[in-house]
């Protein structure tokens, strides 16, 4: 009777945690079809589309999601190519450092986001670059690699190595084992570490906000936003329009790492 009554509670604890934490989420997309243009009242006074076409009508706003774009897309790049060869280079050699070198990837994304920024833009500045998208594209790139690395080292390691022994003595050089055997294995892993990268890129504002001079990306717009009420209505249809960039490459990347247990040589 008491263990029946501690998982109900658990249940209750759990539903109730899971709605205080997508809410205000919800909210947010209720609001972004209020017909009302104060934004929040309530309740919503009506449905509409209206928000949406004077948000895609406003040129701020497309060059905030242009540049955000931009920016993540070239960070997730670089992320995804340094990440697979670190992981590479790292997963089955043990040499003097390697725990270091590991540890050194992870810190960026371990450390708090201002903390990092500040570091970026002092070695900036001792270098002489301007802040702008090169600074931006340098710091999303640094903990973009971890989620890419943490990917690609988790699949290696659940792939046999045997594969690529086989693949060798049937007479494969190096590239034809990496294109035919290892990167097939190595696809879903890097998809969605890339999805998860650009989605972290995308919505990123501290190290932005360091690194980014006078530009202005998607969230360092959101961000300015909360100084003009006026404006309520398009930062909801915005916040609305960030969240489901977001959202959906997290989703993603869930459902594509999630059976990665079953990956050829795995043991299955």
């Amino acid at each position: 009777m008491h263990s029946e009554q501690a998982s109900w509670g658990l249940k209750l604890a759990a539903w109730g945690g899971l709605l205080f934490l997508h809410v205000p989420i919800l909210m947010i997309f209720v609001y972004a079809f209020n017909s009302e243009s104060s934004g929040f009242s309530f309740p919503p006074q009506g449905f509409t589309l209206k928000w949406f076409s004077v948000t895609l009508a406003r040129p701020d706003v497309l060059e905030a999601i242009k540049l955000s774009l931009q920016v993540a897309s070239i960070a997730t790049l670089i992320a995804m190519v340094l990440g697979t060869l670190a992981a590479g280079a790292l997963y089955r050699r043990d040499f003097f450092g390697k725990n270091s070198i590991s540890m050194l990837f992870v810190i960026p994304i371990a450390l708090p986001g201002i903390i990092t920024g500040l570091a970026l833009l002092s070695a900036f500045k001792s270098f002489g670059i301007e802040p702008g998208i090169l600074t931006m594209v340098i710091g999303h790139a640094t903990f973009c690699v971890v989620l890419v690395y943490n990917n690609v080292i988790a699949r290696l390691r659940r792939t046999s190595h045997s594969l690529i022994e086989a693949s060798m003595d049937l007479g494969a050089d190096g590239w034809q084992t990496f294109r035919y055997i290892v990167l097939p294995n190595l696809s879903s892993a890097l998809l969605a570490g890339g999805m998860l990268a650009f989605a972290l890129s995308f919505d990123e504002i501290i190290v932005t906000t360091f690194t980014a001079g006078h530009e202005r990306t998607l969230p360092i717009w959101l961000l300015n936003q909360l100084s003009r009420p006026k404006d309520v209505p398009v930062t909801n249809v915005v916040a609305m329009l960030v969240m489901l960039v977001t959202m959906l490459p997290i989703l993603g990347a869930y459902y594509l790492s999630k059976g990665g247990e079953d990956v050829a040589g795995s043991g299955k």
